[in-house]
């Protein structure tokens, strides 16, 4: 019973002090505001093997509708399925030749994660073009034709030195279904976005995805070379632009989307085991800390309610019944932005469950010595 009840204090404090995480209000607005001057911007667009992608990804950014001066910079990882040639071919038939750069990557340094390198060499390259804001998007990102715009708008207006999408993820499979919301949610729970905003807080972070970030304010954060072995890049970048008194902007994309798939939970286990305990610090005890919390929060609740049914303890299993509804509230929003069912908020302790073992599993990878893989690498 206490446990019951130390999870339904828990899930009211969440919903009332941390930051209103689970509104998902926080969203990029269609804003038309016309600016005095149009800053430029050069997109840096790190690609490995992303043949399957580009030819829907690769002409939204081509094709943005953006005033001011605008390139794109695409680096090919050493792909193997034609990717640069694909790429050059999508310039030329838009007629974007004179916008896009097509670099061919060189062999991964030591220290160094491939997705950083690959946008190191774009950096380095399009420095001669000395641009007032560098766009850093994956390849597998559709852009809405106006996301550029909004973007720098949103910048220049509120004076902001890195403003971050985090993107609509694909929602097509079962298992993105059961998933990617939730992937969204306790993301958000982690990195409150209203607390990320907030230059008084020191919480930070960003969405890979699509970051927007002032070139003076990279650089006074050491660049992409002082995050070079980072696997969680997004949020280190955000956090070293946050320490040198940038003020950042991180919020929920509603046209602008993610193409990567994720048809099986195999992949999603993937992604996820891929970086969950690097963001524990590779710490064990808070890994221990985090099965406890997780186990409190998302599993309690259903088993106090179901034993309390079925031993004929009315308050344990309306204490049960409370926590589960309070725990239905906070992803419904999150559900209802990915137009999924209001039902799937009560599936969030089995979901809870996956990503605890999706957890472990990122522990016992990095113990193995398999932590970080993707696309083909290892990272130590």
């Amino acid at each position: 019973m206490g446990f019951a009840l130390l999870g339904i204090a828990i899930w009211i404090g969440l919903l009332l002090f941390r930051g209103g995480f689970w509104l998902t209000d926080v969203r990029l607005a269609a804003d038309q505001t016309e600016l005095d001057h149009w800053p430029s911007v050069c997109a840096i667009v790190p690609a490995r093997d992303e043949a399957s992608v580009l030819s829907e990804t690769l002409p939204s950014l081509l094709t943005q509708h953006y005033p001011g001066d605008f390139r794109v910079v695409l680096i090919d990882d050493r792909s193997e399925d034609g990717t640069a040639d694909l790429a050059r071919a999508l310039a030329e038939e838009y007629g974007a030749t004179q916008r896009l750069q097509v670099l061919s990557g060189s062999p991964l340094p030591a220290g160094w994660s491939g997705k950083l390198w690959a946008m190191e060499q774009g950096i380095q390259y399009a420095k001669q073009y000395q641009p007032d804001f560098w766009l850093l998007t994956d390849a597998d990102i559709c852009h809405d034709s106006e996301n550029l715009r909004y973007l720098v708008v949103k910048a220049q207006t509120e004076h902001l030195d890195l403003v971050s999408l985090m993107v609509r993820l694909r929602c097509r499979s079962f298992w993105e279904h059961a998933l990617i919301p939730a992937f969204v949610f306790f993301f958000m729970k982690l990195y409150p976005f209203k607390w990320v905003n907030d230059p008084s807080n020191p919480t930070a972070a960003a969405a890979g995805g699509c970051i927007l970030v002032g070139r003076e304010i990279l650089e006074r954060a050491g660049g992409i070379d002082a995050i070079r072995n980072t696997l969680i890049d997004d949020c280190t970048l955000a956090a070293a632009v946050k320490k040198q008194g940038g003020q950042l902007w991180l919020g929920l994309g509603e046209t602008t989307r993610s193409l990567r798939s994720y048809p099986d939970l195999e992949e999603i286990w993937r992604m996820v085991a891929r970086t969950a305990f690097c963001q524990l610090d590779y710490s064990p005890w808070l890994l221990a800390g985090t099965l406890f919390g997780m186990t409190l929060l998302y599993l309690t609740p259903p088993i106090a309610a179901t034993w309390g049914a079925l031993i004929g303890n009315t308050a344990l299993m309306f204490a049960g019944l409370i926590g589960w509804g309070l725990m239905a509230l906070a992803y419904l929003p999150t559900v209802l932005f990915y137009g999924r069912s209001p039902l799937w908020s009560l599936a969030l302790p089995g979901i809870g469950a996956l990503y605890t073992a999706m957890t472990v599993d990122s522990a016992l990878r990095y113990w193995r010595g398999e932590g970080g893989a993707w696309k083909g690498r290892v990272y130590p």
